[in-house]
């Protein structure tokens, strides 16, 4: 059986509203073994979006443990987190974030450059590039590239760092479901073919059922019912 890239137990979290208390994470456990495909579904206000933000390193638990490639990382320094985060998480978003002046070679060189990389930066950019069929647009700037090859260029940069996961947050979701395809083609190869673990958070069932695994989220827990 494989080992748990992502392992969380007990997790709480509690956000200060004035004099009220939100609970958004209440007691959820989970696991997602190393190159699985898993999707993370759940209504408005279910706790997904708390749990990305928690499996990412964007932010803490307020009780509860997270295992991230074996490391306890539920209880690190802002700056740890910070930089277990650009070593081991590689993110995609619904609306790319990339640096609109910048080319995709660029783009895709920034966590390299946050992980202080001094030399051989481009070259890595560009091999990151080339796994993702865009060898011929690494000196186009964002507004040069359709909505896919944006969404191209953020995944080479998600991947740039060899994370040990990928988050994705509704990946697909700017995109024609043409092209939505094409990008879920994209991420299912690279899992196959490099053992990639996904993580993708998203609300279209037919994206979910690409995956190999569903875990649904309600009221701040894992849906048992449905997982």
């Amino acid at each position: 059986m494989a080992e748990d890239v992502i392992q969380v137990e007990n997790l709480y979290k509690t956000y200060r509203m004035g004099d009220i208390e939100v609970n958004a994470l209440r007691g959820l456990t989970m696991g997602v073994s190393r190159g699985e495909v898993v999707a993370i579904m759940g209504p408005s206000g279910s706790g997904k979006s708390t749990l990305m933000n928690i499996l990412g390193c964007l932010d803490r638990p307020t009780s509860g443990t997270y295992h991230l490639d074996g490391e306890l990382v539920s209880e690190l320094s802002d700056d740890a987190l910070a930089s277990i985060r650009n070593k081991k998480v590689g993110f995609i978003f619904q609306s790319f974030n990339l640096l609109p002046r910048a080319t995709a070679a660029k783009n895709v060189e920034l966590p390299l450059r946050y992980a202080g990389m001094s030399t051989g930066r481009r070259e890595k950019a560009l091999q990151s590039l080339i796994s993702v069929g865009l060898e011929d647009r690494t000196e186009h700037r964002p507004f040069e590239l359709s909505g896919g090859q944006q969404q191209r260029v953020a995944i080479a940069r998600a991947l740039v760092n060899d994370p040990a996961i990928i988050m994705a947050d509704e990946p697909t979701g700017n995109l024609d479901s043409k092209v939505g395809q094409e990008i879920m083609d994209l991420l299912l190869n690279l899992n196959q073919s490099f053992g990639t673990t996904l993580v993708i958070v998203t609300h279209d069932p037919k994206v979910a059922a690409q995956c190999q695994r569903t875990i649904h989220i309600n009221d701040g827990v894992v849906d048992k019912d449905r997982t």
